[in-house]
């Protein structure tokens, strides 16, 4: 057995991966709703960070080169990846954490299905037997 799978079955017993493969479909019904401004610019802030590092990390880049100082590039890069970090974060903040869980548990299916297959349904629903017995999660 592969290291991925080894790590995919000890999470797949976790409770959050168990409710996030209980859901036939994740309820992404939050997703749909009217926003409030504060989940519009966190939302926003979150698609500018993906979005600004690339660009970022090329313009340092050309401007250590060009420059003739790598000293630029070297600390410039961390700071420009530190603050893209810093506005997703933030985005995710404004967001709440009704949008986080959300797309946790859409993710966290999606993963473990593609590394598991249907076995990550049938471990996820023996750990839930067990929870449901003993009142309490082993693994």
């Amino acid at each position: 057995m592969s290291i991925i799978k080894k790590i995919a079955h000890y999470f797949v017993r976790k409770e959050f991966c168990i409710n996030a493969l209980h859901h036939e479909r994740t309820d992404l019904g939050v997703l749909k709703e009217k926003h409030t401004l504060p989940v519009v610019i966190g939302l926003v802030l979150i698609i500018f960070s993906y979005l600004f590092i690339i660009p970022a990390f090329l313009a340092i880049g050309l401007i250590a080169s060009w420059l003739k100082k790598p000293l630029i590039g070297v600390i410039g890069i961390p700071l420009a990846y530190g603050f893209s970090w810093l506005v997703f974060m933030l985005g995710m903040y404004l967001t709440g954490t009704e949008y986080v869980k959300a797309l946790g548990r859409l993710i966290v299916r999606i993963i473990l299905e593609k590394i598991l297959g249907d076995e990550a349904r049938e471990i996820a629903s023996s750990q839930d037997c067990n929870i449901k017995k003993t009142g309490e999660l082993n693994g």
